[in-house]
């Protein structure tokens, strides 16, 4: 069984190391979006199981983004994580508010990514 998992990340470095983190992983296949209009474009030609947003992005940003999922009967369900350079416990507060099930603060460690993305898909 393949996992689809969307990034929505603005910085290409950034979604370069977490595609590259993601589908090290086997059987997981990473769909990547420069931006959070792009994503809405993504999702409903495709089945997420998970779903990894930045905050700070043009557009449409994580929170709006997140905002959108969550009000969607059909993704409401779906896992999302944020990595985001904002720190400050009320940005993480408000993400999780929002239904984001977890927050990492940029520079993140791949590992602790990986472990993540692990346990919310119930990989070994």
């Amino acid at each position: 069984m393949t996992f689809k998992i969307l990034i929505v990340e603005d910085s290409r470095a950034s979604r370069e190391l977490i595609a590259a983190t993601v589908e090290s992983i086997p059987g997981l296949e990473a769909v990547t979006s420069s931006s959070g209009l792009e994503a809405l474009k993504l999702l409903p030609r495709h089945v997420f199981s998970l779903i990894i947003t930045d905050i700070n992005m043009p557009d449409i940003n994580g929170l709006e983004l997140i905002r959108f999922i969550k009000n969607n009967p059909a993704l409401r369900d779906t896992p999302l994580f944020i990595v985001t350079t904002e720190g400050r416990e009320t940005d993480r507060d408000r993400g999780l508010a929002l239904g984001a099930v977890e927050y990492l603060v940029k520079p993140f460690s791949p590992r602790s990514l990986e472990g993540l993305v692990r346990r919310y898909l119930q990989l070994a």
